[in-house]
């Protein structure tokens, strides 16, 4: 498969994903709209993945590419049907550009946090292997707040209803983070809205306890991101 990839920030990319995607042969392509990288047509590609960043779906004054970006990602999943997968803001994206709404969060999540999924969620292609409620990497202070038209949660957690959701038959996105690789929390810590939301959230001495406890769980996350990879391609050849 060829994938293009819509990146944010250049140290916000697939992560493991990406890893799993050079075993097994398949090619990424990242445009880098926060520099002003075209979006090339999507002719050539066999899937659209989405990530994260630190702007908000909201400031398009701040980031006006998001604009084109939103209609692009409609398009794409509307009309183009092609196989999605959005990460963290790549999942408010999503639900944005299909007609949901995205806002502040009541309560930042911001650590390593659980989730549980949704009966839905447990009985569905993409989180198949994954247990019912499992650890991940959380670092948003927006959410999605009213899904899009025709739209299913595939899991939750406390403080966030959607932190997965599902549209059609190929578009899936996550609020939560599982591409987690060992360097992903010292480079993310580097970006002054992160590291000032985790300063808020975890205190002074925040990125080191985040980067401990993501150490614990590494061998977890990479479980669950590739279970999830395999699924997503499942979906991704389904009809």
């Amino acid at each position: 498969m060829k994938i293009l990839g819509l990146q944010h920030v250049n140290v916000e990319h697939p992560g493991y994903f990406l890893k799993l995607l050079k075993e097994d042969g398949h090619s990424y392509h990242g445009v880098n709209l926060d520099i002003g990288e075209d979006i090339p047509s999507l002719d050539n590609y066999d899937g659209l993945w989405v990530m994260g960043g630190p702007m908000d779906v909201w400031e398009e004054e701040k980031y006006p590419w998001l604009i084109n970006e939103k209609k692009f990602i409609k398009k794409a999943v509307i009309e183009t049907g092609i196989p999605y997968l959005g990460l963290c803001l790549g999942h408010q994206l999503l639900a944005e550009a299909l007609g949901g709404t995205v806002g502040p969060a009541q309560k930042p999540e911001i650590g390593v946090m659980d989730v549980q999924l949704t009966e839905l969620g447990a009985q569905g292609i993409f989180f198949d292997g994954l247990p019912e409620e499992f650890k991940c990497l959380q670092w948003h202070s927006a959410e999605v707040t009213e899904l899009p038209c025709d739209a299913d949660v595939l899991a939750s957690s406390t403080n966030c209803v959607v932190q997965a959701l599902k549209w059609g038959t190929r578009a899936f996105s996550v609020q939560f983070h599982l591409e987690v690789e060992q360097d992903t929390v010292e480079n993310w810590g580097k970006i002054i809205t992160y590291a000032d939301a985790l300063d808020s959230a975890m205190g002074s001495d925040g990125l080191e306890k985040l980067r401990a406890a993501c150490k614990k769980e590494m061998s977890s996350f990479n479980s669950n991101t590739e279970r999830v990879y395999l699924n997503w391609m499942q979906t991704s050849a389904h009809t």
